[in-house]
């Protein structure tokens, strides 16, 4: 297979952007403080979807109502734990509340 210069080039500088895009993002990280205080989990789509029994266009929905809120890292979507937990007060019943708090509490018991 043969590969002209100009594909080539093409190839490199997309490569190369996408390497330079990643390097902040390590950055970013490595400068930042913590983000998240200790007792605070990071929860994907997949978590809420199962916790939920909902779709991933449900929780789109959610996000762009302002009913969930949520970040992005490195165009992935992560909610925290407590957000969450606001969420499901105002929203679900008792009963997703304590899944929750059963599947995702961090206190530890001494």
């Amino acid at each position: 297979m043969y590969i002209d210069n100009d594909d080539f080039s093409v190839w490199m500088q997309k490569l190369y952007a996408k390497l330079e895009e990643l390097c902040k993002d390590v950055r970013v990280l490595r400068n930042a403080d913590r983000v998240l205080p200790e007792d605070d989990n990071l929860l994907d789509n997949q978590d809420l979807c199962l916790l939920f029994k909902v779709s991933i266009k449900t929780l789109q929905r959610y996000r762009a109502i302002g009913a969930l809120p949520y970040f992005t890292i490195s165009g992935k979507v992560y909610y925290k734990a407590s957000d969450v937990r606001e969420f499901i007060k105002e929203r679900f019943s008792v009963t997703t509340l304590r899944q929750f708090e059963k599947e995702h509490c961090t206190k530890k018991k001494k």
